[in-house]
């Protein structure tokens, strides 16, 4: 089993210690670095495979392949001065920093290759979008939900900004539910109906024979009430103006 390193044991190096780990019979070696020592003498405590290291150094001289997850400002800091042999491979998660960026910060030949997990990579569930195509970093991300490589990194941005998308989403849920608790049910009430309503939509998106426009329609009755909102709320202009905020997004992803 491969031996795995993950510099930054934020929100997304925590879900992949854990997707690796948890409730796997045969699981991996991991190295931590000792930035977010709770978090990860926690994920030590929890899994035998699992050990907090001295420093960065020791966690890159113990790995075959070194998970990069720290915060893009951090990466100087935590960064520098690191010295990956040829023989590993490192995988580069931090949002908006290019490949050619972290070679800047790393001494070395190794192979280095984009990736962006999402949480929902510790339920071994989340689609991870790769760049370039590496067959051990798809095969790692593959245990986790699959993996989508691309070729290059102005398509690998487009994915990112996508990303951006999920608090916004999440938003207009509890969106939902404050005009509900305006209008007389009670808050939790409110809350716990719009979870159920589109946890149904969500196990929907699994049935991948029908096209999201067709999904789109299947839930749409002509003149019904869903038609009613999409096109007096979500119309052409609305539409229009989270394109344009995608765009400013990419633009700077760029």
């Amino acid at each position: 089993m491969m031996r795995i390193g993950v510099i930054g044991v934020g929100e997304i190096g925590r879900a992949l210690v854990e997707g690796l780990c948890n409730g796997v019979g045969d699981p991996p070696e991991v190295f931590l670095s000792p930035r977010g020592a709770r978090t990860g003498a926690e994920l030590a405590e929890r899994f035998e495979s699992v050990q907090v290291c001295a420093d960065n150094q020791d966690v890159v001289d113990r790995s075959e392949l070194v998970i990069i997850a720290v915060r893009r400002g951090d990466r100087q800091e935590a960064l520098g001065g690191l010295r990956v042999g040829d023989d590993k491979i490192v995988v580069n998660v931090m949002a908006g920093v290019r490949n050619d960026d972290l070679r800047q910060s790393l001494t070395g030949g190794f192979p280095l290759v984009r990736a962006i997990p999402l949480p929902a990579v510790r339920e071994r569930r989340a689609v991870t979008v790769t760049c370039p195509a590496h067959p051990v970093v798809d095969a790692l991300f593959g245990q986790l939900g699959g993996a989508l490589p691309v070729t290059d990194e102005e398509t690998f941005d487009v994915f990112s900004a996508l990303t951006g998308t999920l608090t916004a989403h999440l938003s207009y849920l509890v969106t939902l539910t404050e005009w509900a608790a305006r209008n007389g049910v009670p808050a939790g009430d409110a809350e716990h109906y719009v979870r159920g309503l589109f946890q149904n939509v969500g196990r929907a998106l699994g049935d991948e024979s029908r096209s999201l426009q067709q999904l789109a329609s299947d839930h749409e009755t002509p003149k019904g009430n869903n038609e009613r909102i999409r096109t007096t709320w979500f119309n052409e202009a609305n539409a229009h103006e989270l394109g344009k905020a995608l765009d400013g997004l990419l633009a700077d992803l760029r």
